[in-house]
């Protein structure tokens, strides 16, 4: 099963469709199989003497313009998917015009039925948040969505702190997530986009089986922009890419198969037959001193095969270190 890499754009555009394009497009040529936008409308999500209403209301996005750029991913990366985390119903209505794939609910409105309720009537996947919340909002915003839709459901773990120090994370909780939910699990990294940990933390993750991750994506992070702690540049998101692309390949399948001609050329050369510790002659009663395991130029038996030997007579002398076959045993 490939990676499902949710290239997360967040507020990196501050605010220019252009600077969302470019996003998009880095994105799209990295390979991500789907790229998020946050859409609200601020007047309807923060009250106005919020600390951030502010500086939010300088980046929010118009709706003609998310039209813009949900057209501009359909023409030219017809195979990532939008997803759109939205806050209130009108982002909903938004997003619903626009043709998105999937939703994301925020962990802030985990416990927002009426948010919750109207985007399962779309039908559509919801992917809910559930960085600091407990267990038991998370069934209730389950029971939520079961009540109105039979919407596919992941569940996106995630650190809510940016950058996350590493020992904040605790991975091995979204294993616990699926065994007490039963639904696809994904993780959202937050690490630190400085750090090697922003690499080898999600391949951790996918290792451990996840293979849903959302990653930050920024346009150039030396700006220190909003939303850069955690999100990488266009270079390093492709890097990123292709390092799951890899691990993806090294998976590969959890049941027995052939042997490749790479493994049957290992084999030959590596795996050890019973040849004749020394020069055994012809009528020789052999004993397990007679024979020893050791790699040979050609496969013959293996060691585990001595007792058809031992006790038997040879038919043939046979040199040191030749391989021995039941074909050499007396009739």
């Amino acid at each position: 099963m490939q990676t499902y890499i949710i290239a997360e754009m967040a507020c990196s555009h501050e605010g220019s469709a252009e600077t969302a394009k470019y996003i998009i497009d880095s994105s799209g040529k990295a390979g991500a199989n789907a790229i998020q936008f946050q859409i609200w409308k601020l007047e309807k999500m923060l009250v106005p003497h919020h600390s951030d209403y502010t500086k939010l209301s300088e980046i929010e996005i118009e709706p003609k313009d998310w039209q813009l750029l949900a057209s501009h991913v359909r023409q030219f990366y017809p195979d990532m998917h939008i997803i759109a985390c939205i806050y209130e119903n009108g982002s909903v209505d938004l997003a619903e015009k626009i043709n998105v794939d999937a939703y994301k609910i925020h962990s802030s409105d985990l416990s927002n039925p009426h948010l919750i309720k109207y985007v399962a009537q779309t039908q559509k996947r919801i992917d809910l948040s559930v960085g600091a919340s407990s267990l038991d909002e998370i069934q209730t915003a389950i029971d939520w969505i079961r009540q109105t839709s039979q919407s596919d459901i992941w569940l996106m773990y995630g650190y809510q702190n940016f950058p996350t120090k590493t020992n904040e994370i605790h991975l091995s909780y979204m294993k616990k997530l699926h065994q007490l939910f039963e639904l696809p699990i994904g993780y959202q990294d937050h690490t630190d986009a400085e750090s090697d940990a922003a690499f080898w933390l999600p391949a951790t993750a996918r290792g451990m089986g996840i293979s849903i991750i959302e990653k930050h994506i920024t346009h150039d992070r030396s700006l220190k922009g909003i939303d850069h702690e955690a999100a990488l540049n266009p270079d390093e998101f492709k890097k990123f890419v292709n390092m799951f692309r890899t691990i993806d390949e090294s998976i590969g399948i959890s049941i027995p198969k052939s042997f490749s001609k790479e493994e049957l050329t290992y084999r030959k050369y590596s795996k050890k037959s019973l040849v004749a510790k020394h020069f055994l002659s012809q009528d020789t009663c052999l004993s397990e001193n007679d024979l020893i395991p050791m790699r040979t130029n050609s496969l013959g038996l293996p060691p585990d095969q001595i007792n058809r030997f031992v006790g038997k007579k040879l038919s043939r002398n046979i040199e040191a270190y030749e391989r021995i076959f039941e074909s050499d045993i007396s009739k």
